[in-house]
């Protein structure tokens, strides 16, 4: 059987410079699926779907796993979100070079070792395997900041409130020379990174976070060599410092997600100077709220948030939760919105939501962005519910 433009398993694959086994198992993966399927069960390939091939091909060398790829070549016209994989790649490549000079320089030492004592430090190569042991961790904590830095697009590109998030927070921190700052979960350093013009010389921040790989990217975007900056892996229910060490300290979005806020409020109580200020936002109940009933009106099983955060801590509870530890506890709001009218930047934030919308909506994706781009064509309106306790001692 001929047909104008198509090709046989057979064919494509030798096209593709790949054996039919190799077709017959991006197919069954759900990866690359024929363009046709005769009555009998024969597969048909077209040019465009070469083209996919050669894709998925390049991020299989370039070492991305199959649940990558298939997530990656859901929509080709998505560069955004192709992008964005790409450049988590990229920055696992970057570590993985750091990793193996760290793996060279172990076998160097063992070797010498060898040949001057004529005995092996044990020690050295347990820590040479968990060096090499390190790659799905970091991949873990790079797929969390892109999804961070996803969410952090749509509200800068998109938001109605022409100051902008952190530069609004950053406000509220009054920053002044002689200052010594603490950030409870930093993430990427977003918060310093747009305000880097406006810090003084004379100031010392300690960037904290519980991944290693946030505080990297954050060590990467503000530089090295900046003196007035200093990382640190620790949580937000025990600090390293000492009492009284810190005259401003900063939770942007973060308390939500700790497991004792007793313990954590504890704790900043205890490192905050007597003039002191806790600085923590958080967000309320109807905070983009119209992104959930758009994809639920898709699916009604999706949920973007397996938990309603602003129930732990929000805006609504904030200061009852606040108030045993400090004295003044004010808030501020944030009057925002988000306007847009195209469907790449929210179906890129939908898809770096922590809910379970992948396992609806990957294999229905065309349908779903045809559904989101009708939704968006004429304007589509989010409402942002945020803002900022700031709480003394």
């Amino acid at each position: 059987m001929h047909l104008p433009g198509y090709y046989s398993s057979g064919q494509f694959a030798r096209m593709a410079g790949v054996s039919v086994r190799t077709i017959r198992f991006y197919d069954k993966q759900n990866i690359l699926k024929p363009s046709y399927v005769s009555p009998s069960g024969a597969r048909f390939y077209t040019g465009s779907d070469l083209a996919r091939l050669q894709q998925i091909l390049l991020f299989k060398y370039l070492g991305f796993s199959l649940d990558d790829i298939r997530e990656m070549t859901i929509g080709d016209t998505d560069y955004h979100f192709l992008k964005n994989s790409l450049n988590l790649q990229k920055r696992l490549v970057q570590d993985r070079i750091e990793q193996m000079q760290l793996v060279e320089s172990a076998i160097e030492d063992t070797v010498n070792a060898l040949e001057q004592e004529r005995q092996v430090d044990w020690s050295q190569m347990l820590e040479l395997i968990h060096l090499t042991g390190m790659e799905k961790s970091l991949k873990t904590q790079y797929q969390s900041a892109t999804n961070i830095s996803a969410r952090i697009r749509l509200h800068r590109d998109y938001s109605s409130n022409a100051c902008g998030w952190f530069p609004w927070i950053f406000d509220q921190c009054r920053i002044r020379d002689g200052l010594q700052v603490l950030e409870l979960g930093c993430g990427d350093g977003t918060l310093w990174k747009e305000n880097i013009s406006r810090l003084p010389a004379q100031i010392h921040i300690l960037l904290s976070d519980i991944s290693e790989g946030m505080l990297r990217d954050a060590r990467r975007s503000l530089g090295q060599e900046d003196p007035r900056f200093s990382f640190q892996v620790f949580g937000c229910e025990k600090i390293p410092c000492a009492d009284r060490s810190f005259d401003r300290v900063i939770a942007n979005h973060v308390l939500f997600y700790c497991e004792d806020l007793p313990a954590v409020f504890s704790e900043v109580r205890r490192v905050l100077g007597e003039d002191g200020l806790f600085l923590c936002s958080t967000y309320g109940s109807r905070h983009m709220q119209e992104i959930s009933d758009l994809v639920r009106r898709f699916d009604s099983r999706i949920v973007l948030s397996a938990e309603k955060l602003y129930d732990r801590f929000g805006l609504e509870n904030g200061r009852a939760l606040l108030s045993p530890y400090f004295s003044d506890v004010q808030l501020l709001r944030y009057e925002d919105s988000i306007e847009l009218d195209r469907a790449e930047p929210l179906i890129e934030y939908i898809l770096s939501c922590h809910g379970n919308q992948n396992q609806y909506l990957l294999d229905r994706y065309k349908d779903f962005r045809g559904f989101v781009e009708k939704q968006t064509a004429r304007g589509f309106h989010i409402t942002k519910d945020a803002g900022v306790f700031l709480c003394r001692v």
